[in-house]
């Protein structure tokens, strides 16, 4: 898979660009989130972001951590523990 990539730290524009598959389409997501600013540049949330890996994104954007869940590379997303 083309997004087993960009896991890493640093990553951020590079891993979206793999999963949309276009780059101007990936920048218009993250300015529209407010990662971005319009003129291209990360905000501090978007630097933020960009700080952590696949996994720390997606355990964020699930409310988990390591300890409460467990994350799938292939799929980018986290299961809650049982």
């Amino acid at each position: 898979m083309e997004t087993q990539k960009h896991m890493g730290r640093g990553e951020l524009v590079d891993r979206l660009t793999a999963q949309v598959r276009d780059r101007g389409f990936a920048i218009a997501l993250l300015k529209k989130r407010g990662d971005m600013t319009a003129d291209g540049k990360l905000t501090a949330k978007g630097r933020a972001r960009n700080r952590m890996t696949a996994e720390e994104r997606a355990l964020d954007r699930a409310g988990e951590t390591s300890a409460t869940a467990t994350y799938n590379p292939e799929t980018n997303r986290v299961t809650k523990n049982k």
